[in-house]
């Protein structure tokens, strides 16, 4: 590979760093025209998109694009690389910020919101801080970043500054920054000595290194540390934070926070512990319990709301402990399905938060027990709304199929029933709570309007338009799932090669091999 080549990707990365950043810094200039501020958003959040789609051709190709390390003290470095998962991550939300800014501007107008300038500041500012955790070649880099995805948010999730707004702020910044402060933190300092290290490495840092006990307090540590992830107990901040508006609530569920979350679990997994590691360690069973009861409650939950954003809400935790679980079941086609459900989730979710706003902008209708008729009057929102729960509860030709495919195949490949059992439940529990939604909407009469009120048709173009692109997304990717597939497969095969396991808990002829387990993983 040539330097040009290498320079080239590398350069790529900074620009990709710097163009959410410098997009901060521009849109207040703008703030007293609005068409230009909204330019600047759309131009930047394309610039980026563009900058990422070169960046994952050249990943694909097999180049490992960085930058130079930032030292802060010793031991301690800002430093940038890209590895397959986190080119999966970037490009999910560089792909969706393009989409989130045209619905934004229909929403924000539509809805005459106040402080739009400040919005679309944080907004940039929360993508500047996703691209830093996607890029992150280290725990220190990543801790950072995702600190800075929690401050950024935290205006936009109190953006009505009411009392409900404040409240909820505070829950969502007391919550998230208690979890990372108090037991992320500890588990990155912990990781630095023990592993005298903090770099990403393929197979884990703490391979050989620690004793199982140890590695399973520090999985507990990094686990519950990493709050965004919405593992009960520490979910209480994202339906709390329902109350901004929902271009937010989009950002929150699919585009940024909670898949940094996520993200932030399986790299740890695959690049701080290492697959093959806590599989041999046996360390790591509580965590596939304590995935598939949040998976359960949460969908128990969510039949229970009236509210849709609150029941989209709980979905959402529901949906993110799918990742959890499928990468504790530690088998590389399991953890291939973490990854691919990060994708599926996030253009499936942000359809249906895309159909809920276009809703509330169209018809002020918040609950799911008035949405009679909805569907007869908004033909678009509703056929996408129907898209997107399609692919919650797992229903091909749409991309949540393809996760479950691969969590039930890693599952039943490795004899763990427990998961299996899960995901049929909550397959079953997902469609208790989104089919009669799609019903009431498309198959029961409208109300008459008031005296005085004309029925209501679809939202502003801009959030049909952005709505409709999402639905189209979520079936495409069912047909066309090879680049989140490819780079997926790129990170589970980089980590079994460089596996080293540490002295296993169990007898050593219970254990799989690594290869036996790498095989089919390209399947």
């Amino acid at each position: 590979m040539t330097g040009g080549l290498l320079a080239n990707s590398d350069t790529l990365l900074g620009l990709a760093l710097a163009v959410p950043a410098i997009a901060s810094l521009l849109i207040p200039l703008f703030g007293r025209q609005p068409n230009l501020r909204e330019t600047v958003t759309l131009v930047s959040a394309a610039i980026l998109f563009a900058l990422v789609v070169m960046l994952t051709g050249q990943v694909l190709a097999g180049d490992i694009p960085g930058l130079p390390p930032m030292q802060i003290l010793a031991g301690l470095e800002i430093r940038f690389e890209i590895e397959p998962l986190g080119m999966l991550f970037a490009l999910v939300a560089s792909t969706l910020w393009i989409l989130n800014s045209i619905y934004s501007i229909g929403y924000m107008r539509g809805n005459d919101e106040p402080r739009q300038t400040p919005f679309y500041v944080c907004f940039a500012v929360a993508i500047f801080a996703t691209m830093g955790v996607a890029f992150s070649a280290n725990l220190f880099t990543l801790f950072l970043f995702y600190e800075l995805l929690t401050i950024s948010t935290y205006p936009l999730v109190t953006h009505k500054a009411n009392d409900e707004a404040k409240a909820s702020g505070r829950i969502y910044l007391v919550l998230l920054l208690a979890t990372s402060m108090l037991l992320l933190l500890p588990a990155i300092i912990w990781t630095g000595v023990i592993a005298g290290t903090l770099d990403f490495a393929p197979g884990g840092i703490l391979a050989g290194k620690v004793t199982p006990a140890l590695m399973g307090v520090l999985l507990f540590l990094y686990i519950y540390g990493i709050g965004k992830a919405a593992l009960i107990p520490v979910h209480f901040w994202l339906p709390a934070a329902m109350v901004a508006p929902t271009p937010v609530s989009a950002l929150l569920h699919a585009v940024a926070v909670v898949k940094a979350g996520v993200f932030t679990v399986v790299k740890v997994v695959v690049y701080v512990f290492g697959v093959d590691t806590l599989a041999s360690a046996g360390t790591g069973d509580w965590l596939a319990w304590a995935a598939g009861a949040t998976v359960i409650i949460a969908s128990i939950v969510a039949l229970r709301q009236d509210n849709l954003k609150k029941r989209l809400a709980f979905s959402t935790v529901s949906q993110l402990s799918y990742v959890v679980l499928a990468t504790a079941i530690l088998t590389p086609i399991s953890v291939i399905g973490a990854a691919m459900h990060i994708a599926a989730h996030a253009v499936s979710k942000i359809t249906l938060f895309f159909a809920a706003g276009s809703v509330y902008t169209a018809a002020h209708i918040t609950e799911v027990s008035r949405m009679a008729g909805v569907g007869r009057r908004m033909p678009w929102t509703m056929g996408a709304f129907a898209i997107g729960a399609l692919s919650m509860i797992g229903v091909p030709p749409t991309a949540g199929f393809l996760g479950k495919w691969f969590m039930l195949s890693g599952a039943m490949e490795s004899q763990q029933w427990m998961p299996v059992m899960v995901i049929i439940a909550s397959t079953v529990l997902n469609a208790a709570y989104f089919l009669p939604i799609v019903y009431v909407a498309f198959f029961k009469a409208p109300p008459e309007p008031e005296p005085g009120h004309e029925a209501h048709g679809e939202a502003p173009w801009p959030i049909v338009l952005a709505l409709t692109i999402t639905a189209i997304g979520t079936i495409m990717l069912f047909f066309f799932p090879q680049v989140p597939l490819a780079l997926a497969e790129m990170m589970m095969a980089s980590g079994i090669d460089q596996a080293i396991p540490v002295e296993p808990a169990v007898p050593a002829e219970t254990i799989v091999p690594a290869e036996q387990q790498g095989e089919g993983s390209t399947q």
